[in-house]
């Protein structure tokens, strides 16, 4: 009876800590007590080495730096490549502002090109479009940033084909797509440089954290050096991202239906846990937890995840194609089958934003990436510097973005979701 009412309690949820098994809570737990390992240890046991190892070792690739997220492997790269101010880098709206910011805060200018409407990756004509745009304006376009959104690759071989014609830089952003793969190569490998993240509701995660790689030796020497000059974060934010496995999956997804969003909310506001995203990110400024090395207690964590990354992604399509062949027929537009991880299942529906909050009423925490083309929203425009306003209305120039973000919803896929909680969205959904 009391394991009942705890299921009843325990919300089916997209992003509260999805990836964590009981030994990743575990180790976190066991971290919390050895202060000594959260840094740079002087052990070869567990240490931020053996992770960026294993990273080469599956991409195949020359190096591989590791930071404590995506942003701020973004910021080392776009630094590395040595580009003049006020240099543009095209990337896709229908994103987060975690990929747009890092170059606001690098002193180069983010230029939104539309999304294809059936894959959600960067849509091939418009960057076409944007790219000569740009140059008969007398721009300095110098790189193109791809997504893979929610793991399903983009048009590769087309993009590289505009970057090689136009003398643009490819950076590949795989946050949504470890472990994806185009035409039987490893999504990474494709560009001059990509990055990886390990956010709290991304493949692998350990709340915080993130990876850049590269095959190029002179933009990897300048990677290093970067690497070299910025510090690990404090000994308080690392046992923010610590306690967040622990205290979700211990006191908050628990109790989530009554009263444990609420804990949530005030552990948050309390800062005894972290943000996904800054407060002070959202006014377009930089925290100063960014950019920082990865710490060795999140490497850890990181690794746990990493020898589990196969089995995360086989389970995530093995949900996906159950919500594939449940939704068939229904007046749910479903994603594009394909070399795909299913980061999301993610579908589209006139009234999507309605079903989202109907759904968090019967504590199914569905998905909402993203509810904007650039999410979560920026806050205080009025008090924004000019040129971020003025690079904030270029995202109106995106109208299949504006689209989609009005009418997808996503639906979980990750280790913790069982058949038996696919079978009751598939149920909330046919009823809707």
């Amino acid at each position: 009876m009391f394991s009942k009412f705890c299921q009843y309690l325990k919300p089916i949820s997209i992003s509260l800590s999805p990836n964590t098994e009981k030994d990743d809570i575990r180790l976190a737990f066991k971290l919390i007590f050895q202060p000594w390992l959260w840094k740079n240890p002087l052990t070869n046991s567990g240490q931020v080495a053996d992770l960026e190892n294993e990273f080469k070792k599956y991409l195949g690739v020359k190096y591989a730096f590791s930071f404590n997220s995506g942003r701020s492997a973004l910021m080392a790269i776009l630094d590395s490549l040595d580009l003049e101010k006020d240099s543009e880098v095209l990337l896709q709206a229908f994103t987060c502002n975690a990929a747009a910011n890092p170059i606001i805060w690098s002193g180069l200018k983010p230029v939104y090109v539309d999304c294809d409407e059936k894959t959600f990756n960067i849509d091939i004509e418009d960057l076409k479009k944007k790219i000569t745009l740009r140059k008969s304006q007398g721009k300095r376009p110098k790189a193109v940033m791809i997504q893979h959104t929610f793991g399903l690759p983009a048009d590769i071989d087309e993009i590289l084909k505009i970057c090689q014609d136009n003398n643009l830089i490819l950076i590949e952003d795989c946050a949504h797509s470890l472990g994806v793969t185009y035409k039987s190569k490893k999504i990474g490998t494709f560009g001059k440089v990509a990055f990886f993240s390990f956010g709290r509701d991304k493949v692998i995660s350990s709340v915080y954290g993130g990876m850049a790689v590269t095959n190029d030796d002179e933009l990897a020497k300048r990677i290093r050096e970067y690497w070299e000059k910025i510090k690990y974060p404090s000994y308080f934010w690392i046992k923010q991202q610590l306690l967040n496995p622990i205290l979700l999956n211990w006191a908050i997804i628990p109790t989530y239906r009554f009263f444990g969003k609420y804990i949530f909310i005030l552990l948050q506001e309390l800062k005894i846990l972290s943000k996904a995203v800054h407060i002070k990110e959202k006014r377009g400024e930089k925290p100063d937890c960014f950019p920082k090395r990865l710490p060795n207690a999140l490497a850890i964590l990181a690794s746990n995840q990493f020898k589990k990354l196969e089995k995360f992604n086989s389970h995530r399509k093995e949900i996906a194609e159950f919500y594939r062949k449940e939704l068939k027929g229904t007046f749910f537009e479903l994603p594009p089958e394909g070399e795909q991880i299913y980061l999301r299942f993610t579908v589209k529906h006139p009234k999507a934003h309605e079903i989202i909050r109907k759904a968090w009423k019967n504590n199914l925490l569905l998905g909402d990436w993203y509810a904007l083309p650039i999410a979560p929203g920026y806050s205080k425009l009025e008090k924004l510097k000019h040129n971020l306003k003025e690079e904030i209305g270029k995202v109106k120039n995106c109208p299949k973005a504006e689209k989609l973000a009005k009418m997808t919803l996503n639906l979980p896929t990750h280790i913790n979701i069982s058949k038996k909680d696919a079978q009751k969205i598939i149920k909330f959904l046919k009823e809707t």
